[in-house]
């Protein structure tokens, strides 16, 4: 199972939306998907119709260590083959709850689940789960809490969504080191580059797309072969108008600029078409 964490450290970059999207576009393909919400805003249980705004979360459950059976986490989606452990706004909680531990176990609890699930003698199995995942997708919120060191421990690459405008940019670096402090952690977690979201073709977003690729190929600069661009995502109206419906983007407007590149870009990142 590869486990992909999209993170970006701004908000309003279209995380959940890339997850949501990223994870229909997996399943298309014949992959078997885990989602995990590990935003407390809970827009990806939304999306996939699994929010539960009055018990405590699954989500909230697993950082806190309160589960036995990977089944008391794991629900399934109405795509046969996307499963998620949502979240709410309890989530919020148990990271300040989870303060008072010890340093050490703080980056563990996330760590539990994945080897439950692993195809294993006496795990997955046992537990009801046929075949293992072969991806997992972590949505995380726009800081570094608790939560989000927790699913950095069992990462393997990060993909950053950004919207074409200064600060953005700017704030790559951030995320950056944060990746690299979280080494610490999980020595094999990766920076896999970054996916462009509701891009314009104006002259200032083609400019600062232009200035990231360049800089990129630069051996001079400080950004060398640092923040590849995996994709780009163009503005879509339908996107908007899809939100109230909660549904993956391609399901409610196949043909527009949104749904097309989330599927050139599932296709490009896993070399698999559909």
């Amino acid at each position: 199972m590869k486990t992909i964490s999209l993170l970006n450290l701004k908000g309003g970059v279209a995380k959940s939306f890339s997850t949501v999207n990223i994870a229909y576009e997996l399943w298309r393909r014949g992959y078997k998907v885990l989602l995990l919400d590990n935003d407390k805003q809970g827009n990806l249980s939304k999306a996939y119709q699994r929010y539960d705004p009055e018990n405590i979360a699954p989500i909230t459950n697993l950082l806190c260590g309160n589960w036995q059976n990977p089944k008391q986490l794991i629900q399934p989606t109405d795509y046969n083959g996307i499963d998620i452990v949502a979240a709410n706004m309890s989530l919020f909680g148990a990271v300040w709850n989870l303060i008072r531990e010890e340093t050490e176990n703080l980056a563990g609890k996330y760590k539990k689940l994945m080897e439950a699930i692993e195809p294993k003698e006496g795990n997955a199995a046992d537990h009801g789960f046929a075949a293992g995942y072969d991806y997992c997708i972590i949505d995380n919120p726009p800081d570094i809490s608790l939560n989000v060191i927790n699913a950095l421990a069992v990462t393997d690459e990060v993909i950053v969504p950004v919207k074409i405008d200064e600060d953005a940019l700017e704030g790559l670096d951030i995320v950056a080191e944060q990746i690299e402090d979280a080494k610490a952690l999980n020595p094999s977690l990766q920076l896999r580059g970054v996916l462009v979201t509701a891009y314009q073709n104006t002259d200032g977003e083609k400019a600062g797309l232009e200035w990231l690729e360049r800089e990129w190929d630069n051996a001079d600069s400080r950004l060398y072969r640092k923040y590849p661009v995996l994709g780009i995502i163009r503005y879509s109206r339908k996107v908007a108008e899809n939100s109230f419906l909660r549904k993956p983007i391609y399901e409610y407007s196949p043909c527009c600029a949104a749904a097309q590149d989330y599927k050139r870009f599932v296709t490009n990142y896993t070399g698999k078409g559909r």
